[in-house]
């Protein structure tokens, strides 16, 4: 199982990124997307939504089934990834790469207190 260890997680499947700009990457687990199956349609949050923690925020839908994609921390959504809206597979195909959207945290440090590489992969039993 591919769990990598600059990531942090969540223990609804979710991988967080911090990025340079302050922004935060989020996308859904190596482990998510191999229990859902092919991806066959996602729908993103808009740009500007903003969000708490927790909150439902979109949709990944395979052959097997949808579920939703949770807001791992409080903030504004900066950016969507329409690339995988228009090509759903590539979550299957490479899931840290096929990032869902970003968000400006609106307290950077509640990303400390997520999942380390360790602690997701105890949620998973892997």
């Amino acid at each position: 199982m591919n769990i990598p260890a600059q990531l942090r997680y969540t223990s609804s499947h979710e991988w967080l990124r911090r990025e340079s700009d302050g922004t935060i990457t989020v996308g859904i687990t190596d482990h998510a997307q191999g229990a859902l199956g092919d991806l066959v349609f996602v729908e993103l949050p808009a740009v500007g939504r903003k969000l708490a923690a927790g909150e439902a925020c979109a949709v990944v839908e395979s052959v097997k089934a949808a579920s939703d994609v949770y807001a791992p921390i409080a903030g504004e959504v900066v950016a969507a990834n329409g690339a995988v809206s228009s090509a759903p597979e590539i979550v299957n195909q490479d899931a840290y790469s096929a990032w869902l959207f970003r968000i400006k945290p609106s307290d950077p440090a509640a990303m400390d207190s997520l999942l380390d590489a360790r602690g997701y992969q105890a949620v998973i039993g892997d």
